[in-house]
């Protein structure tokens, strides 16, 4: 079968981590057997968040996204970005599908009369499926809801509601990366689901340790992933661990933030703030600390967190939220503490530092339920279905 995918999130020339998720979700389906081209939406204007920053901020990323080539080849995946123009993102994200429909479906034809394509993959339902329904194009399309739209999209403006449901409601099938994700889907309207998780690699080998005991934190640095909660508690139980390091990988609004924190708790010269790194690299150094910790909030799946297990990191994530559960009922290796409870994260810290099995109950998990190999099996698997409900 022949599959078009149409994501926001994906790599770029000017953010080469940016989804690469979504890549990997790409390359685990071609190996399961589709021919998959992917549409890559972009806005050429830079947020007014940088805008804000001053001229030269703004001119560096302009200079950016007009760098961006209108195709590349990426592991052997032929990609077209597509630029659209919108209003700034604050109070009109969730309009962006409409705004994004025309460059698109210009793009789907030009792509179909070179690449015959069965079915359309949308990454999210806003913008790329709300675009690819206004795109009036005759082909099954499937959804894929990463939290996002659920979360922020679909209760954050009538619009945003509106465009969730229009999408989500128009699919063939929606695919959510937990179950807690799917049934918010249905929820919202999506009359056809079905769980796809996403994965991970599994490495032949431990990463060499660190020297001393760490801590790490991969993702974003904005508020809900709660780094700060993970510093205080590093902070607490200080005088038991008095050589514990925390690493922090990752960029975003909250790292002056954090920086200041860390000052403040006495633990600066113990924390270090490592900026945003290439995907391996990210990895690598991920897999070599002790214990993974991100309690954070509105977490739909959580890559982070199976990437890190299946280094033989086990892994601290927040109760109640949709992809802890589902990766905790899934296996060993997780450990759930109340969102917020620097008590708890702190008491997690120090089990699982002395707990020798963990890494072992971590990799099992992921071996077991999360490779790519799994993941790309469950899409081609999704995509088969979506054609005979056509």
């Amino acid at each position: 079968m022949k599959v078009a995918i149409v994501s926001e999130f994906y790599p770029r020339a000017s953010d080469p981590v940016l989804g690469v998720w979504a890549h990997r979700q790409a390359i685990a389906s071609r190996d399961a057997g589709a021919d998959v081209r992917v549409l890559v939406l972009y806005r050429p204007i830079p947020p007014l968040a940088v805008a804000r920053e001053g001229a030269r901020a703004a001119a560096r990323a302009a200079r950016q996204s007009l760098a961006q080539p209108p195709r590349a080849t990426l592991d052997g995946i032929q990609i077209t970005y597509v630029p659209f123009l919108a209003p700034p993102r604050p109070g009109s994200y969730g309009s962006w599908g409409r705004w994004a429909a025309p460059s698109l479906a210009l793009a789907l034809r030009a792509l179909r009369r070179g690449f015959s394509f069965d079915l359309v993959h949308a990454h999210n339902a806003v913008p790329a499926g709300e675009a690819v329904r206004r795109a009036g194009l005759n082909t099954p399309f499937v959804v894929s809801v990463h939290g996002g739209d659920v979360f922020h999209t679909a209760p954050g403006s009538a619009a945003g509601g509106e465009a969730v449901r229009a999408a989500l409601g128009c699919a063939s099938l929606v695919l959510a990366n937990s179950a807690g994700i799917e049934h918010r889907c249905r929820v919202l309207g999506a009359p056809a689901t079905r769980v796809v998780r996403l994965g991970t690699d599994l490495p032949a080998d431990r990463a060499q340790p660190y020297r001393e005991p760490s801590v790490v934190t991969t993702g974003h640095l904005i508020a809900r992933k709660r780094h700060a909660d993970v510093m205080r508690a590093i902070a607490s139980i200080s005088e038991r661990h008095p050589t514990l390091r925390y690493l922090i990988i990752g960029d975003g609004p909250e790292r002056e933030r954090l920086r200041r924190l860390a000052h403040d708790l006495g633990i600066a010269d113990r924390v270090e703030l490592a900026g945003q790194l290439p995907h391996e690299e990210a990895l690598r150094r991920t897999r070599r600390a002790s214990v993974l910790a991100m309690p954070s909030t509105d977490e739909a799946f959580g890559v982070a967190y199976v990437e890190a297990m299946a280094g033989w990191l086990p892994a601290i994530a927040a109760r109640d939220e949709p992809g802890p559960q589902e990766i905790v009922s899934a296996g060993g290796g997780l450990t759930l503490v109340p969102a917020g409870d620097v008590l708890a994260i702190a008491a997690a810290i120090d089990d699982l530092l002395a707990d020798r099995e963990a890494g072992e109950r971590a990799r099992a998990t992921a071996e077991q339920a999360f490779s790519w190999k799994r993941c790309g099996a469950a899409t081609v698997a999704a995509y088969e279905e979506a054609l005979r409900a056509r």
